[in-house]
This record gives structure tokens, sequence and C-alpha cells, in this order.
């Protein structure tokens, strides 16, 4: 009799965006009436025609760029990673950067430095996936802080879920799935809340290419005390979502136990989409201001024209996404899936996003809006405006 299959893996949930993907199957649409597909934020376009000359030539004529490179990534990369996170007063150095292969596994990197199996570390509510797979793949537990006004976690909360067994506490801003931007108070506060606990605080800040507000949008570095982890990934601003570059900035004595965890998972990362991720930061800067603009006037198009359908609310917005609930009696994971054929919109449910006894889940829907334009917004709207509730059979 074949032995089971290792738990931590079994018991969390399959990959969202895939299932999602799998309601496609069977459904046809009209050149007419097309798909819009919201459930996904990676860019569907591929990066800058210069980009993708520099990772040809490299290709072509860069042998050492088809080797392993050193396990914490390039060092003129990280140098400028550090550079671009330094403040005002406060310079960091390559020592204080890890490559990574992806912002992904910049996360699961920080958290096989901090916690094992038992511990717990809290996640702010609704979570992005990813992080809550992880957690439950190495044995941590998941530590659910609900968000609630403006979709804003609550430091004094967080505070009250604190055990002995809490290693860390995460943020993500601009927020996936919310789109929320946390304002520099409330993650100054969170800093406080784990550095009095000894506890590691972490940030995700995958989209803060795409904060709305100028400069940068918090102080912690410039902090004193608790040790802070940012990570950060390449893939949204450049377009390198298939070439898998992140980042993980933190102090130096941390990056001992993060090199022993990536040279164990990858021994190095992506030597090509490290290239491309350093030419990208020393070359695209108008180009990335330029795209940064799109996504904000995608934004107010969003806010403009969902915050409008009946019935709805929107809760929040920001980077790539928005935060939407609706207004039916069923719950959203089967009204997204009612959505693809009555609707024509793959969009993902809140319930993908949250604890199962969470009741937030249920009533919402995670709307990423980057890969459609101000046109398209409008006519998503009209879609979802011409939803009515579904009637269950007598």
């Amino acid at each position: 009799m074949m032995r089971p299959l290792n738990p931590a893996l079994t018991q969390t949930f399959v990959p969202p965006v895939m299932e999602a993907r799998r309601w496609l199957d069977g459904v046809s649409f009209t050149p007419e009436r097309p798909l819009i597909n919201v459930s996904q934020a990676a860019p569907v376009a591929p990066p800058p025609e210069a980009l993708r000359r520099v990772i040809a030539d490299a290709a072509l004529n860069m042998p050492e760029a088809h080797l392993y490179g050193p396990v914490m990534g390039d060092p003129e990369l990280r140098q400028a990673v550090a550079d671009a996170f330094s403040l005002p007063g406060v310079a960091l150095d390559a020592s204080q950067v890890a490559i990574t292969q992806g912002c992904n596994q910049a996360f699961c990197a920080a958290i096989a430095a901090l916690a094992g199996p038992g511990d717990e570390v809290i996640l702010p509510t609704p979570w992005y996936f990813n992080h809550k797979m992880w957690l439950d793949m190495a044995g941590v537990r998941a530590v659910p802080l609900p968000c609630r006004e403006g979709m804003l976690p609550d430091p004094d909360e967080a505070a009250r879920l604190i055990t002995e067994r809490t290693r860390a506490i995460v943020l993500v801003t601009p927020n996936n799935p919310t789109g929320a931007e946390y304002p520099q108070g409330l993650v100054a506060a969170f800093h406080d809340v784990a550095s009095r606990a000894g506890l590691t605080l972490i940030v995700d800040e995958t989209y803060r290419d795409f904060d709305s507000r100028p400069g940068p949008v918090h102080d912690l570095r410039a902090r004193d005390g608790g040790r802070v982890v940012q990570l950060y990934s390449f893939s949204k601003t450049y377009r390198l979502t298939g070439h898998r570059v992140g980042a993980l900035i933190a102090d130096a004595d941390f990056m001992v136990e993060v090199e022993k965890f990536l040279d164990t998972v990858a021994i190095c990362p992506n030597q090509l989409g490290q290239i491309a991720a350093l030419w990208g930061m020393r070359n695209l800067g108008d180009w990335v201001q330029g795209e940064r603009a799109e996504i904000l006037a995608r934004r107010a198009a969003t806010v403009d024209k969902l915050g409008a359908i009946p019935g709805w609310t929107l809760k929040s917005a920001g980077a790539y996404f928005a935060w939407l609930e609706h207004p039916f009696d069923e719950p959203s994971n089967e009204l997204a899936r009612r959505m693809v054929a009555e609707a024509g919109v793959l969009a993902l449910p809140g319930t993908m996003f949250a604890p199962d006894d969470d009741p937030q889940g249920p009533r919402h829907l995670r709307i990423a809006f980057a890969n459609v334009d101000v046109d398209g917004i409008g006519i998503l709207a009209d879609r979802l405006a011409a939803l009515v509730a579904d009637v269950p059979a007598s």
C-alpha cells in the first residue's frame, strides 16, 4: 500500500490562478464579446524591445550568462537594489540584498530563516494566497489579521494576536489582493509593534513602482530597533515575469541564513533575468514612469467605473488591483464561475484570499485591472452591472 503524501502540501489549496483558468474549459467567446481576464496581475506584454535585445545579446555573446553565478546574485545588481532602497542618511550596500528567483522565493527564503513547524506568522486578510500556501507547506500557522476600514490592518489588533510562537508580521503594500496603499504612519506603527515583541516585520513591496504616492512611502530603514525584511519583484516593473527575478533586503547577518536556503533550492538566480533587471534599472527610468502613469490612469478608471456600479461596492483600489463587494446572496466562488459564461469575465473570488470561516471572502472579488485598458474597464463595469442574481431552481 502506498504511504500517504506530505500532509503539509495535500492540506493546502490548489494554485488559485490555475484553478480559475480551468473554468474556461468548454466556454467559448466571440470577437464581438471577448473574454475580459482580470484574474491575474502578471503583465501580458513582453519587455520593451531594447531590453529584449539586451537579453538576446547576452544569450548569444556572454558565455557566463549560461553558467552558475553567485548564490546571492550579481554584485552589481545587488548594489543597484541597495541604492534604490536607501533613504536620505541611510545608505544600504550589496551585503544587505539577495537576488531571488522572483519575489515568491524571497518570501519563502525569509520564512525559512525565521520560522519552523509549529511557529506562527501574522498575515493580514485578505491575504496573498501564495504567502498562505508557503506557510502551510512549512508547517507554520498563518494567524489571520482582518483588514477593516479602507482594507487596512490594525496594529493594535495585531499586537493582541502575538503569542510566544509568533515569529513575524507580514504586510503587502500596495496590497495584493486589495490594492490598498498603507500609510507611512500605519507601517511605522506595525514596526513598533514588531520591534517591541522582538518580531520581524516582512514588507512585500512587489508593486512599489506603481504606488500613487511620490517618493519613499515609508521610513523603515531609518527607524531604530527590530528586524525589517523587504521583498521586491522585477517582474511587474520590467515585464520579466518569465525570467523570475526578485530581491530580499535585510541586515547582512540575516543573509547568512538566507544564503543557505537559496543555495539549496536554486543555487543561483536566473542569469539572463539579472542582466535584464540591471540594465532596466540603469536605462529604463523614463519608460517605467510611463508604465506607472498608465497603471494610475487605469486605477482612476476603475474607481470611476467600478465604483459606480449599482449595488456593488468598491472597497479599495491601487497598483494592479481592486477589491469589489458584490450584491448577491451566492458566495463569490460560485459567482466567479458563473461570470465566465454569463458576463465573459474571469476574476478570482475573495474565498481564494481568506480563511474558510471568514465571512468577507464570499462577499468579494479581486479585480486585477492592470492588463485592461481604460475603455475595457468601462466595458467590464457594464458587464458586471448587467449580471443578475442567480435564482436557484425550485
